[in-house]
């Protein structure tokens, strides 16, 4: 069950793979993630010393935060995926021009992931090409259905 999703790295991005990931979280973020107070859009993974973080992810803490706690809406946070994963990521992004993005915060199995894409950046003619093929499918299906209704 999707939570939220990053439509505009699918727009910036051609997406060659997709990983599932967690993430390490505190009590107060979890709170905030489950009523839907988290934006992925401006977030973005690098790789330092083998790990993988999630950085400019904003998540807003609840009013009934406890008050004990300082949240800190856009902090670093670790993602955990098995080793093996992570160097075959590290050789792809280091060698290959690649780049991490977040794609989706969903939960699974009652925990919440974060689906990452490996991806290269699109050039501005790329991107036109994918909305002309996007607004030609949506013309052919507007046309199908009414042919279909006489």
């Amino acid at each position: 069950m999707s939570i939220v999703q990053n439509k505009k790295a699918t727009h910036d991005y051609s997406i060659e793979e997709r990983f599932e990931a967690g993430l390490v979280l505190e009590g107060w973020e979890v709170k905030a993630i489950r009523a839907g107070r988290v934006q992925i859009k401006e977030g973005f993974i690098v790789l330092r010393n083998g790990e993988l973080f999630l950085i400019g992810c904003h998540i807003t803490a609840l009013p009934e935060a406890s008050t004990h706690v300082q949240p800190d809406p856009t902090r670093t946070r670790k993602l955990l995926m098995h080793a093996q994963q992570i160097d075959k990521l590290i050789g792809k992004v280091e060698r290959a021009g690649y780049t991490l993005v977040p794609l989706d915060l969903h939960y699974t199995r009652g925990r919440i992931k974060l689906e990452l894409g490996l991806a290269k950046g699109k050039r501005q003619f790329d991107k036109r090409a994918t909305e002309k093929e996007r607004e030609w499918a949506r013309e052919k299906e507007r046309l199908h259905k009414t042919v279909t209704r006489r």
